[in-house]
């Protein structure tokens, strides 16, 4: 039997590359899921290598070797400033992170809408990088899980990942009855991709520079190997293929040269497929290229749905007609074709060179990086987990009247922003941190310092001593958890947007009736902005309908970024111009009556592109014009508003100008918008127990108002409120 508990994980720091196992909270199963404690994991010594190689590096050597990266920073300094960018790059590389990704063990709890599909004590095959970790627990969405068959041992099973990246990689090669298809690079994936095209009917010449590796391969079925060292290549697969030279050419070697493809150039066949699936260099022989008319192909991981987050993780199923072999039914085929029963199977236990335990996975790290003793297939296994005890914590006596804070969530922005600011703030108590994986709340607990960690909310809410809650998760869960903290008795902070729709608004307004003591806040922080309050108490002075203009330049977001999602996000409309148009009431001081929104026709995702028009009871109105299509130096946030002579400015909250009557106010400095404000507002409204620091029934109407804006862009026409 299992009960909940610590569990034990290798970590790697992502700054410093330091690697440890450590007791973490253990994971929560969720929908679509499963929770499987893991019984064996598999280290596959060339893609980790380079992964644990990666975190050593320096700044410099990080930078070096990912140029992608240090573009997307110096185009967030353009956008956010140096200062936000540092913060936000020094957060990411404090991150932990979770190594394995090919392990199997026995389901311990079946998460909802599985149901008939597993069952606990089932055990299965996972796969997935920050999933199937080296970790004595693992949640696995069903996309990313495969049935192991009963003659199958957990140790074969381990290997299904990298079996499932081998045979896609041969999917990619195409190979026919009596091809003869050459496999360059003989570590794991290697040597189970000349497996499987044995098994697919191919005639496999196996290369590589190691002659244990290459006797190895032999044994496994190779019907010739070519040691690169001595053996003439050419010659050997001329002879073997009477001149025309091989079929195809599997490279699954790791290496920075470009040799492999200076060998495929020499040995291939005409128009032969060249499928690269281990990271060597890229630079080609064109001519030799061209003159064959070969098919490069980069083979895609496990296959079909890998790096699809609508696939990996909402289970979305592709159409078997269209899409035959996903990645989950190449991981359940290599688990099949493992087993014992099969007179013709792929045989992975002769590749298992270690069997440690998970005790010793950083002295298992040690050897694969420092190549200490020769290694192929290194296997982590892991004892029954005991029964822990009811946890029990010392608690630091909370001063009366402290703002006891609970956090659900830790993501880059909770951790840049706003996490560190609350650590600073008098009369706060960070007391437990809960995130969605264990390896993260332990960290933010070491960060920040909490005196609690774990992976389940429920226990902020069932924790007396919490008063007032955090909510920084993924939108689609800020108005349920928020009517649970208020439903529970706690104030909450929930960051923007409130809610996805109507529903979830009243779903707040219902928790919110019913508690006289705790209240909401939402994380609009441009309101408590210095230069905010100083042009509204401008225009306070001057009153009358005000016109404002703002203008947006957002930045691109990725279309498969998890805020464009219509489930988890909602789109950058509800998720980011909800800021806006709070920030519009703020400054109008009068209630929102209509809310018109067009946007433009055939570029970005939904909310990219868009213009918000709103009416206020004062005849004020607001143009929000949000866009995703201009050049970052230009800055991302410029306010205009005029009203009886008078006319203001905020430039990214670094430049006040406020102009009339032949007076003008100038007024520079730090991009300050208003986070440490807010935060010690809703602390104080906490620790008093006065009023809340925001109107809550604002609040729901600037969210109401904003769910009225998509409306708009649905129907075509104004939204009256």
């Amino acid at each position: 039997m299992w009960l909940k508990g610590p569990m034990k994980q290798v970590i790697q720091s992502r700054r410093t590359g330091k690697l440890a196992l450590k007791e973490v909270p253990d994971p929560k199963v969720r929908a679509g899921h499963l929770l499987v404690k893991t019984n064996a994991s598999l280290i596959s010594a060339g893609t980790e290598r380079m992964v644990v190689e990666f975190a050593k590096k320096s700044l410099a050597g990080k930078a070096k070797a990912r140029p992608d990266l240090v573009k997307k920073v110096i185009e967030k300094t353009k956008r956010d400033g140096l200062r936000s960018t540092f913060q936000t790059v020094m957060t990411r590389l404090d991150e932990p992170l979770p190594l394995g990704y090919s392990a199997a063990g026995e389901i311990v709890a079946v998460g909802h809408g599985l149901e008939g599909l597993y069952r606990v004590g089932q055990r299965v095959a996972m796969a997935g990088a920050g999933i199937a970790n080296h970790a004595e627990l693992n949640v696995v969405p069903r996309n990313l899980a495969a049935a192991v068959p009963d003659d199958v041992s957990d140790e074969e099973a381990a290997f299904g990942t990298l079996g499932a990246i081998a045979l896609h990689a041969v999917r990619n090669a195409e190979p026919k009855l009596g091809d003869v298809v050459c496999v360059l690079g003989l570590g794991l994936v290697g040597q189970m991709a000349s497996q499987l095209l044995k098994l697919s009917g191919a005639r496999v010449i196996a290369l590589d520079y190691d002659r244990s590796r290459l006797r190895l391969a032999k044994d496994l079925g190779a019907e010739m190997i070519v040691d690169l060292a001595q053996d003439d290549v050419t010659q050997i697969v001329s002879h073997m293929t009477n001149g025309r030279g091989c079929d195809s050419l599997l490279i699954a070697a790791a290496t920075s040269s470009n040799e492999p493809f200076l060998t495929a150039a020499a040995i291939t066949r005409d128009r032969a497929r060249v499928v690269m699936v281990g990271m060597t260099g890229t630079e080609f022989p064109y001519a030799e290229f061209m003159k064959k008319e070969l098919n490069i192909i980069i083979s895609r991981s496990y296959g079909p749905g890998r790096y699809d987050p609508d696939y990996e993780g909402r289970n979305v199923k592709y159409p078997e007609g269209w899409v035959r072999w996903t990645e989950t039914e190449n991981l359940a085929e290599c688990v099949r074709l493992m087993a014992s029963n099969r007179d013709i199977r792929l045989r992975v236990t002769p590749l298992i060179s270690h069997r440690l335990q998970l005790t010793a996975a950083e002295d298992a790290y040690k050897m694969i990086t420092s190549g200490t003793e020769p290694h192929l297939g290194v296997v982590l296994t892991y004892p029954s987990l005991p029964e822990p005890p009811k946890p029990s914590f010392l608690i630091p006596s909370v001063k009366p009247g402290n703002c006891v804070l609970g956090v659900i969530g830790a993501g880059n922005f909770a951790k840049s922003v706003l996490l560190p600011q609350l650590k600073k703030l008098p009369n706060v108590t960070l007391h437990t941190l809960a995130t969605q994986r264990g390896a993260t709340a332990d960290h933010g607990k070491e960060t920040f310092g909490f005196l609690q960690a774990c992976t389940d909310p429920e226990r902020l809410f069932e924790t007396p001593e919490i008063n007032a809650v955090l909510i920084a998760t993924r939108h689609d869960s800020h108005a349920p958890l928020t009517a649970q903290a208020l439903a529970a008795g706690k104030c909450v902070l929930v960051e923007k947007p409130l809610a996805l729709d109507l529903a979830g608004i009243n779903q707040v307004i219902t928790a919110r009736n019913n508690q006289d003591q705790a209240f909401f806040q939402v994380g609009f922080n441009r309101r408590f902005a210095r230069m905010a309050i100083k042009l509204k108490n401008h225009f306070l002075m001057h009153p009358g309908p005000k016109m404002m203009n703002f203008r947006i330049n957002a930045g691109a977001v990725a279309g498969d970024h998890w805020v464009q999602s219509a489930d988890q996000g909602g789109g950058r409309l509800l998720g980011e111009v909800c800021h806006f148009i709070d920030f519009a009431r703020f400054l109008a001081d009068s209630r929102l009556t209509t809310v018109h929104s067009h946007a433009a026709g055939g570029v970005g995702s939904l909310g990219d592109d868009v213009t918000v028009t709103l009416r206020f009871t004062d005849g004020s109105l607001a143009t929000i014009l949000y866009t995703a299509q201009g050049d970052l130096a230009a800055g991302k946030e410029r306010y205009e508003i005029f009203a009886g002579g008078q006319n203001g400015l905020i430039d990214d909250f670094k430049r006040l100008e406020i102009t009339g009557g032949g007076k003008r106010l100038s007024e520079r400095g730090s991009a300050d918008k208003g986070f440490t404000a807010s935060l010690t507002a809703f602390v104080a409204a906490v620790t008093s127990g006065a009023v809340p620091a925001l109107d809550e029934a604002q609040l729901i109407e600037t969210s109401t108002a904003t769910i009225a804006a998509l409306e708009s862009l649905q129907l075509g026409k104004p939204i009256t409120l």
